[in-house]
């Protein structure tokens, strides 16, 4: 009998439209996976007790002859940092522990409308803030690959449950990094769409002019789908784009069938060449970009001269945003309250975010207002903004003469738990490659390219394109998916050594 947990979300969808599942099995199915090793992974914060009865009522439609959505009836996970009403959203923070939101985010009402099933919420670090998932108020979350390493972050929790098995789809959201950084270190696949091509709204802020919402899943078709059930104008969110998008699933059909590679012209920037890669990353890179090649790719040196002052420019323009956004977090509006016995409204202000923040949230608040202070707006948070937009210019440049970008999707494989937690430079240099697509708001993919050489661990390569060319990168992705999963002889996460090193692959 096939194992529902072990097929794609594409699959899955052709079994329950087929009626030869039902949708009350799929979910059964990853409710058991969930139970059988999260207590290991730790993907999840919240499993839904709702799940399946959601599932039945989808099955009930569907023998009524109802038509439904191309995804109807799969179960999906959801970052912790986008809100719910029949489950708690605490984005990963002690200040929202319990916290039962009156509206569904639009990317979660969109797929409830599509049919999908709500599993439970995904672990995160706290507001979205880390690059390892460490950071969250209810401890870090582990890689399937090797459970003594982290998953990436923020979004770790929904990449360790799609390659877990634990899920087929899931949603995350990137700021800098936080979808494609855990699809490289986890062997999945991560969208960065277009800013404003997907909905913010009941997504908790972080930076507002960064934050967007995508798909984690394991192969870029499933994305796709995805992508078409939460994308497209939402008049909630004022940065919605209104235009009409093309269907993301049938851009990434084209590009498994076509010659999508011959003539492309790939950019590699010349900048990174000297960015102190970990030797199996660039390797896998190289590898990579020598398939597309076979392929009829053109590889294009490209240079972009201010994506050196990328990280420094989004570390003074995230904290500073952050600061407005979790100014609301104050034990009067939003959140918990520490009571301070005849102590002012200051004094129970203090006390309640000193008790319900973390560490990093913290750091980050007091670099963002003292960016914002009076006398140093202009020196630092103004000119961070000068500099994202001489990258935008960069971008602008570089895609006169290509048509996509290609970078590692992080300099490193996935490093172990604990191990960067006190030294935040390098924890920060982990977005290196992912954080100037967020500055610029342009489309980025990672998919998994390979095993690093050293240590046995997935590597992603990413691909980025300008803005509202989305479907392009769906296209390119599935074309070199396609070549790379035929050479490898199946996918990148059956050879997951923690996923198999047990009897039926439980952990």
């Amino acid at each position: 009998m096939t194992d529902l947990t072990r097929i794609s979300a594409a699959a899955l969808a052709d079994k329950l439209a087929a009626r030869e599942v039902s949708s009350v099995e799929a979910t059964q199915a990853h409710l058991d996976r969930i139970a059988a090793v999260d207590g290991d992974v730790h993907a999840f914060l919240h499993v839904s007790d709702h799940a399946l009865d959601i599932a039945a009522d989808i099955d009930r439609r569907r023998a009524a002859g109802e038509a439904l959505g191309a995804l109807a009836g799969v179960p999906l996970a959801i970052k912790d940092v986008l809100v719910t009403t029949d489950m708690p959203s605490t984005s990963g923070s002690k200040i929202l522990e319990g916290y039962m939101s009156p509206y569904d985010a639009t990317v979660v009402a969109r797929s409830r409308a599509a049919g999908l099933v709500p599993l439970g919420k995904t672990n995160m670090d706290e507001f979205a803030m880390g690059s390892s998932t460490e950071f969250s108020a209810y401890g870090p979350t582990r890689n399937p690959w090797d459970l003594d390493r982290i998953p990436g972050g923020s979004g770790g929790g929904s990449a360790a449950a799609v390659a877990a098995f634990e899920a087929p789809l899931a949603l995350g959201s990137d700021t800098g990094g936080s979808i494609r950084q855990p699809a490289h270190v986890t062997g999945t696949v991560g969208i960065k769409p277009t800013y404003g091509g997907v909905s913010r709204y009941g997504a908790i802020a972080l930076a507002s002019s960064l934050d967007q919402v995508g798909p984690v899943t394991r192969n870029v078709l499933d994305a796709g789908l995805l992508h078409d059930v939460i994308g497209g104008y939402d008049a909630h969110d004022a940065t919605s784009i209104s235009e009409k998008w093309p269907s993301f699933a049938d851009a990434a059909r084209e590009g498994a069938r076509g010659d999508v590679l011959k003539g492309l012209k790939v950019g590699v920037i010349k900048e990174f060449a000297d960015a102190g890669f970990q030797t199996g990353v660039s390797a896998s890179f190289r590898a990579a970009l020598t398939t597309m090649q076979a392929q009829g790719a053109e590889i294009v040196e490209i240079s972009a001269p201010h994506f050196e002052y990328a990280v420094a420019a989004y570390y003074l323009i995230l904290p500073a945003e952050a600061s407005s956004n979790l100014a609301k977090f104050d034990s009067v509006r939003f959140g918990m309250r520490v009571d301070v016995p005849g102590g002012t409204v200051e004094d129970v202000m203090a006390a309640t975010r000193d008790a319900g923040f973390g560490p990093e949230v913290k750091r980050r608040i007091i670099l963002g207002t003292y960016a914002l202070s009076a006398g140093y707006y202009d020196a630092y948070y103004g000119s961070a903004q000068k500099v994202r937009t001489l990258i935008q210019q960069d971008f602008d440049a570089a895609f006169a003469s290509v048509d996509v970008i290609a970078t590692p999707s992080a300099p490193t494989t996935a490093f172990r738990i604990g191990e960067k937690i006190d030294d935040p430079l390098q924890m920060y240099l982990n977005d290196l490659t992912t954080i100037p697509a967020n500055l610029a708001g342009i489309p980025g993919i990672s998919i998994p390219s390979g095993l690093a050489e050293e240590d046995g661990l997935p590597v992603g390569i990413q691909f980025l394109a300008p803005a509202r060319q989305d479907a392009r990168l769906y296209r390119v992705g599935a074309a070199l998916e396609a070549t790379l999963v035929d050479s490898w002889g199946g996918p990148l996460l059956d050879r997951a050594p923690e996923l198999l090193a047990r009897e039926g692959g439980v952990l």
